[in-house]
């Protein structure tokens, strides 16, 4: 199977290299691609990511695949795993991939030729027959006791660590996770406080300023444990690792001395204040301003969709110093102190107001709209100490920040379908468990492929990141796959689970609201596969 698989992958790559071709035709002009282009062909370029990111993740497979066999760990699910992950994607590259629900791009949209169709289902026809629903059935009754195939870590620490992290999500988060967000209520702070014993906001910040110095293979392993409890607990380190890693790269020696080993102790308490209302991902046209006023800066104008506001001591806060500039240039980003919240006072601190957002799910940290009406920020508090860095600053983040994401999306995936295995055997239909019909165990099995699929893209990217290379294609291929698939586990979960899916009594339900905001945040689907598009053409040309 591995060496048919390997022929597949190399077949995929050549349908790929025609997509390329196909896709620059339409967007690169003299050598460059040209950004009018690029948006009026949108649909072919996002497209050409998916594609991409499908070859990828097949690619990432066979490497799974491999080090499962020399650890005598690849047996008959692992193998049957692969087998269906490999037919599927390569069906979808050949027959058309969904964008979304109502896109889906074929091979035609992005200049292949039929016959270069023809070539690769012959070269696949194979691995695609495989993917049965005999096949699907098999691996549905494999994982009926629980076990969803091995993850080949490769690393005994990493084993260790996410054995650590699953005893925790399954002792104290999972049992009272769902009663935290009917009630909408904050994350307990004994919870908070467990998780900065164990060192979770000082994962990936180096040993001399308190850390663990742990690298983001790590980090993916903890996000995803504690995020298949529940995303809030799992997003809880988020924008520590953010602010940290804002610090440790953008910071002066200084900063880096009084602020990382804080953040890594948890004693302080981050959020990222970046968006504002009317700008979604355009961080270009951000308005709110700072003006320097002898030893603070004060800062006017208006903050949105802010996570875990109240309770945070300091924001990373971006904002525009130079009155002038029309563009990400004239940023800046400051590490700004606040007090902390309370319920009856959320927002104590002179110049500044909230307002909470009710959302429909990830709700344990809250979000909130920010007003500022000449806040101050200590001006040496600019991360730097040098105006119009916060872009570039900002960034140098965005890897990291799209690998955990990933990394959250995989732990809800996994929650999804564990829920909808669980379900399955307990629910009796028509005279047995509904675990027998063959629909819903082909759902079963394809959640536990496509979850593995996307856990090894995940941690591909981030062994990337932890090699010091470049990785901002490859994080946000893991970004925009393990988003999709978290919905598509948490939609076919509820489907599993019938009428009672859609009562909040159920878990499923509020795993389903949780799950939808991972493919907007940390950058949209269409703004990763723009980003990837880009990223590829660009390589190329």
């Amino acid at each position: 199977m591995i060496s048919t698989c390997r022929e597949s992958l190399a077949a995929a790559e050549t349908l790929l290299d025609a997509a390329r071709t196909g896709v620059s035709g339409l967007v690169i002009r003299d050598g460059r691609v040209d950004a009018g282009a690029l948006e009026r062909e949108q649909f072919a370029a996002h497209g050409f990511a998916w594609a991409a990111t499908y070859v990828e993740a097949l690619r990432q497979m066979l490497g799974w695949a491999e080090r499962c066999r020399e650890a005598g760990t690849f047996g008959e699910l692992e193998g049957l795993m692969l087998q269906c992950a490999f037919g599927e994607y390569c069906a979808q590259l050949a027959g058309g991939i969904a964008l979304s629900q109502v896109e889906v791009v074929r091979p035609a949209d992005m200049g292949v030729s039929e016959d270069a169709v023809e070539v690769f289902r012959k070269a696949t026809a194979g691995v695609v027959a495989g993917n049965s629903a005999a096949v699907r059935q098999r691996i549905a009754a494999l994982i009926a006791d629980g076990h969803f195939g091995e993850a080949a870590l490769g690393d005994e620490m990493l084993e260790m660590v996410r054995d650590q992290f699953r005893r925790f999500a399954d002792e104290q988060v999972a049992p009272h996770c769902h009663e935290w967000h009917k009630r909408d209520v904050l994350i307990p702070i004994e919870i908070v406080e467990q998780l900065a014993e164990l060192g979770v906001f000082g994962l990936t910040v180096p040993e001399e300023f308190g850390g663990l110095g742990m690298g983001k293979a790590a980090m993916c392993v903890v996000t995803e444990e504690l995020a298949r409890g529940y995303i809030g607990v799992g997003s809880l380190g988020t924008r520590s690792e953010i602010a940290a890693e804002l610090i440790r790269l953008g910071g002066t020696a200084a900063q880096k001395e009084k602020w990382l080993p804080l953040i890594a102790s948890g004693e302080i308490l981050p959020t990222a204040v970046f968006t504002e209302p009317g700008t979604g991902s355009d961080l270009g046209a951000l308005k709110t301003r700072a003006v320097r006023d002898g030893d603070v800066y004060r800062v006017t104008g208006n903050k949105t969709w802010i996570t875990h506001a109240a309770r945070s001591d300091i924001m990373t806060l971006l904002v525009r110093t130079d009155p002038e500039s029309k563009d990400h240039r004239g940023l800046s980003m400051f590490i700004a102190e606040k007090p902390r919240g309370t319920d009856a006072d959320p927002f104590p601190a002179p110049g500044m107001s909230g307002t909470e957002i009710r959302v429909l799910g990830y709700r344990g940290m809250k979000e909130y709209e920010l007003g500022f009406d000449g806040f101050e920020v200590k001006a040496e508090n600019l991360l730097g100490a040098e105006e119009g860095q916060g872009f570039r600053q900002l960034m140098a983040t965005f890897e990291s920040a799209r690998v955990q994401t990933a990394a959250r999306a995989v732990g809800v995936a996994q929650n999804a379908m564990e829920l909808g295995q669980k379900y399955v055997a307990e629910r009796v239909q028509f005279g047995k468990p509904i675990a027998e019909f063959p629909r819903v165990a082909g759902k079963l099995a394809w959640m536990t492929v496509e979850t593995m699929i996307a856990r090894q893209l995940t941690l591909f990217a981030a062994r990337e990141k932890d090699s010091d290379r470049r990785c901002d294609i490859e994080a946000g291929m893991a970004k925009l796959l393990a988003a999709r698939v978290a919905w598509a586990n948490a939609d076919n979960a509820l489907q599993i689970h019938g009428g009672n899916g859609y009562a909040e009594e159920y878990e499923i339900s509020r795993v389903l609201c949780d799950a939808r905001i991972l493919n907007i945040f940390e950058g949209a689907a269409e703004i990763q596969a723009q980003v990837i598009a880009r990223g590829l053409l660009s390589r190329r040309n």
